[in-house]
């Protein structure tokens, strides 16, 4: 059966109308309208406030018998989530918005109408809520950006049992498939040869959950040896139980949202070749399961990387950092222009900025500056912390050459980001590689209009309008 598109082309065709207002505006607006009408919006309790819908007759002779209302912050400067609550609520059917476009608000309307249903015996669709456009050159676009929305949803709300390393690794083959890349997997004696960190992590999982890293390549058909190189990477710990330093009941409640950072990953490489961005992508997940048993890596061993360094494990817990530091070093063996990666690595990053502000951390302001600009035009805003070279200090080892946590609880998302430092290497001229590292939450844990609670993408918006500002699509 062949999906409704949430967004269509407007050519005329019978739909029922939408009309936005604000809470200062509506007393003036309610006086264009009918004793009925009035009377309807009291019986609703619709004051124009933010979210606040309602649905009244229309005036008679229109091509609907009713229309709908709601309320928003400012009706001449749409959000990507003003219309979202409309979306979650109206019947089935097609929608235009009165006198005006919708914008960015195509994007929320679409969001708004996501749920996962794969695990439920009951579920009922509810049909789906379609908003016309005249701007016909917005919708393909849109459309896309939603999906990769949703796409990290998908799997982060998808259990680990079924989203192991084995379900991530089918995420990136399809994705492969459909846009003729290259993919390379690998694991068992080889992973451990390669990339030993990596290994010594998902090296306790059963066999079906056996770790691996997982190597997509993608060029677009115009592409040359000068075509920039965009490096994408991105933590896939399917389940993460904190190893021999084990979690509490609480603490793995959420754990399968461990493996957001490569879901978000993953999304942004589906964005870059749907569009055809001219770069030579390279999209690398580490997928382990924590998982413990008589072979988990234990505090106190030392494990050399892929680039050599060695590392003293003093928290097992501390796990992601170590899988995207191999992942990070053999990006950086490409000599990439930018290297972004994406993961759900410290509670620190949680404690200062709450689930819906992704910590940034960025080598050059410039990167840092276009990520947060991005964001703030689309409704996914980050926010940068620092990279101080002055705690590099705490990541000291007596035995090995590093440590892969700190003692202390300072700046637990900065330290983690200066371990990730150390494995990102150098341009070929020997100056530092670009970089981008996103400490993002990877769940919503209450809903929003347009904003489900569970799976969410945070930074991904403002990385995607960031690489098309820098690339160009």
């Amino acid at each position: 059966m062949t999906k409704t598109a949430l967004i269509q082309p407007d050519k005329g065709q019978n739909a029922t109308e939408l009309q936005l207002v604000n809470e200062s505006g509506f007393a003036d607006w309610a006086k264009t309208l009918s004793d009925t009408q009035r009377a309807m919006l009291d019986g609703q309790g619709f004051t124009g406030k933010g979210y606040e819908t309602a649905i009244v007759p229309a005036t008679p002779g229109g091509d609907a018998p009713w229309f709908a209302v709601g309320g928003v912050a400012d009706p001449e400067n749409l959000s990507s989530w003003c219309l979202a609550r409309l979306a979650e609520v109206l019947p089935a059917g097609t929608y235009r918005l009165a006198d005006r476009e919708p914008g960015p608000a195509l994007h929320g309307w679409q969001t708004a109408q996501y749920k996962n249903t794969a695990y439920r015996s009951d579920a009922e669709p509810a049909g789906p809520r379609v908003l016309l456009t005249k701007n016909a050159k917005a919708i393909d676009p849109a459309i896309a950006e939603a999906e990769a929305v949703n796409l990290v949803r998908r799997m982060v709300d998808t259990p680990p049992e079924d989203m192991g390393p084995a379900g991530i690794e089918a995420e990136i083959e399809t994705l492969a498939k459909a846009h003729n890349a290259s993919l390379e997997v690998t694991r068992g004696d080889k992973l451990e040869q390669e990339y030993p960190l990596v290994h010594a992590v998902g090296r306790a999982a059963a066999r079906e959950h056996a770790p691996r890293i997982i190597h997509l390549t993608w060029s677009p058909k115009a592409a040359t040896k000068d075509t920039p190189v965009l490096a994408i990477v991105g933590k896939g710990v399917s389940f993460d139980s904190g190893g021999l330093d084990i979690k509490s009941s609480t603490g793995m409640a959420l754990m399968k949202k461990d493996m957001g950072g490569a879901a978000h990953a993953i999304a942004l490489a589906k964005l870059v070749m749907e569009h055809a961005l001219p770069v030579r992508l390279h999209l690398l997940v580490p997928a382990v399961e924590n998982a413990i048993s008589g072979n988990s890596l234990r505090p106190g061993d030392i494990v050399k990387s892929r680039k050599g360094l060695t590392v003293e494990i003093t928290n097992t817990d501390a796990e992601g950092r170590l899988i995207l530091a191999d992942a990070l070093d053999r990006a950086s063996e490409e000599y990439p222009d930018l290297i972004i990666d994406f993961a759900t690595l410290t509670g620190a990053a949680r404690v200062a900025l709450g689930p819906d502000y992704p910590a940034l951390m960025t080598r050059r302001d410039e990167t840092a500056q276009a990520l947060i600009e991005a964001g703030r035009q689309h409704d996914d805003e980050p926010w940068r912390l620092p990279l101080p070279a002055i705690y590099v200090e705490w990541l000291e080892s007596p035995l090995a050459d590093c440590v892969n946590a700190h003692k202390t609880g300072f700046a637990g998302a900065s330290v983690a980001g200066l371990f990730l430092d150390k494995f990102v290497g150098k341009a070929k001229d020997g100056t530092p590689l670009d970089w981008a590292h996103f400490d993002t939450y990877g769940w919503r844990p209450a809903a929003k209009p347009g904003r489900p609670k569970g799976g969410e993408a945070y930074g991904l918006r403002a990385s995607w309008h960031m690489l098309r500002a820098r690339f160009g699509a």
